[in-house]
């Protein structure tokens, strides 16, 4: 098969196009305000000792947050612990809406935990509300040796079992262990064991007590008759100490000696701060109706992420591009290989050669190749083998036997069949296959599942597209022929043009790590062409 790329579109109508499916960002925000605060920074286990001074410390109670980005309340969230004589349910709940592509989009989290009065889990619910299908994420501690987890949307979900080796302990607690376990000072670390519940596997976390310092907070409001907003009417100044993980998508947060959260820092510019309820929610609302849901660039969150780089390079479709990467740790993305060499603080990124789009043998699964393949072929969470996107993928590719004409089937069908639109959700190929619609992850994870029930190896990347003379969130899919290639279901790409800058391989759990490349990292082009 010839390696060459169909026609470009107009650069207008692409830049149009990536603007409306390939600027994901929402996705990864919407990550870092429900699962990373939810359930993305993990089940944590930390020792029996510290749970059971911390169970007899835990106090019932609600603590009210203003969510805020770039100084402008974005959001509001609440925490809830309440106790019987038997066990403790723990609720928190997040609301915001996300200035995304000239809007607002509301999204809404929420957790509920249930534990023993050992702060053993029981059970626990994680759902996330949008514009786009609901998710919702439930787990059941079957002993201490099972979880049982059902991930996806809600309708048609993902099951699994997981195996234990020790009770768990989900994170919107670990500020309570981490202050009423032991009297807590400046110098004191804990490391803890992590079960990510994307990757299924645990991970060490350090958490560090890293300063101590006084805050002034609402206790109380009252209504200002003059301006109909809420106001303080009475404070509480509260000793609080500053948590630290070193996690990839570094949490810190200020915690009172209840271990209650007074503030904290989540990854992607979001922060929350305690508020009286009236001053954190109601004020919220006021400014709401004021604001009305027009979104100047300025508070894009598309384009105030997005990373400038010092030259605007007009062409379709990029052969090679030469870019300086400087400003950040780049350690632990998966920046060099393939199409991809690091030269020193120098990325080339090369648009894989006509040679490279086919394949002339059967891969042996049984061979060394084959087993290392094998994970870009299961079924997981967001990428079952669900009977339609079985059939659908057979009906696609019909009678044809050329793998890389089957990818570009593949590849062609999944652009041409889903609406270009920004979304904020999890995507689920199944779903994806329902609505046909979504953005840079939804084409992903479609084309991911369809090539996978093929029997093509798949994997996500995912990193910065290079569109309009700044460089974007995107996500897109490799392939592997004689090695792995990349493709573009959201351009229309096989194989995918040299403005993918790949820096993670993985889910959104691996994607996430994104996060802390914002506000840190510069590029600058060398070349193009």
């Amino acid at each position: 098969m010839s390696g060459v790329v169909p026609p470009a579109p107009p650069a207008a109508v692409r830049r149009k196009k990536s603007r409306r499916g390939a600027i994901a960002i929402a996705v990864l925000v919407l990550w870092a305000i429900g699962l990373a605060f939810l359930a993305r920074r993990a089940l944590f286990g930390p020792r029996a000792d510290n749970i059971a001074v911390a169970a007899m410390r835990v106090n019932p109670g609600a603590v009210f947050f203003a969510v805020t980005r770039a100084g402008e309340q974005i959001g509001f969230a609440s925490s809830t612990i309440d106790t019987t004589a038997k066990q403790i349910t723990a609720t928190d709940y997040l609301v915001a809406d996300l200035p995304l592509g000239g809007e607002e989009k509301r999204a809404e989290t929420r957790s509920v935990v249930t534990l023993s009065r050992s702060l053993r889990v029981d059970s626990f619910t994680l759902s996330l509300e949008t514009d786009s299908i609901p998710f919702q994420a439930r787990g059941h501690v079957v002993g201490d040796s099972v979880l049982e987890l059902s991930v996806g949307d809600s309708a048609k979900p993902s099951l699994s079992r997981v195996r234990l080796t020790a009770p768990i302990l989900l994170p919107t607690l670990v500020p309570l262990v981490a202050v009423l376990g032991d009297q807590p000072k400046i110098g004191g670390k804990t490391t803890l064991s992590v079960f990510d519940p994307v990757e299924l596997t645990p991970k060490p976390v350090t958490v560090d007590i890293i300063a101590e310092s006084l805050f002034v907070v609402s206790d109380s409001a009252k209504l200002d008759t003059a301006t109909r907003r809420w106001v303080i009417a009475h404070a509480d100044t509260v000793r609080a100490w500053k948590l630290k993980t070193d996690s990839a998508q570094t949490f810190s947060a200020w915690v009172d000696e209840q271990g209650r959260v007074v503030r904290a820092q989540l990854p992607g510019g979001l922060s929350i701060e305690r508020r009286a309820y009236e001053i954190a929610f109601e004020n919220w609302k006021l400014d709401g109706a004021a604001r009305g849901g027009h979104v100047t660039a300025d508070r894009d969150i598309l384009e105030t992420t997005a990373i400038a780089s010092n030259r605007l390079v007009k062409v379709n479709a990029l052969s090679e591009l030469r870019v300086r990467l400087t400003g950040t740790d780049l350690h632990g993305f998966a920046i060099d290989g393939g199409r991809q060499h690091m030269d020193g603080d120098t990325l080339t990124v090369r648009r894989e050669a006509p040679e490279q789009l086919r394949i002339d043998r059967k891969i042996d699964l049984g061979s060394a190749e084959g087993q290392a393949l094998l994970p870009a072929l299961r079924s997981e969470p967001g990428l079952t083998r669900d009977p339609a996107i079985v059939a659908t993928a057979r009906r696609i590719v019909g009678r044809e036997t050329d793998p890389v004409a089957r990818v570009r089937l593949l590849n062609q069908w999944v652009h041409d069949s889903l609406a270009k639109r920004t979304t904020i959700g999890i995507p689920d190929a199944a779903t994806v296959l329902r609505t046909r619609s979504g953005d840079c992850n939804e084409h992903a994870a479609l084309f991911t599942a369809l090539a996978r029930a093929e029997g093509i190896p798949t994997r996500i990347a995912a990193g910065l597209a290079y569109v309009g003379g700044k460089f974007y969130y995107h996500a897109w899919p490799e392939v592997y022929l004689t090695d792995w290639v990349a493709v573009d279901p959201t351009f229309g790409q096989v194989p995918a043009d040299a403005g993918h800058l790949r820096f993670t391989l993985g889910g959104l759990s691996r994607q996430a790590d994104l996060l802390r490349l914002i506000g840190t990292l510069k590029i600058d082009v060398v070349s193009a062409r």
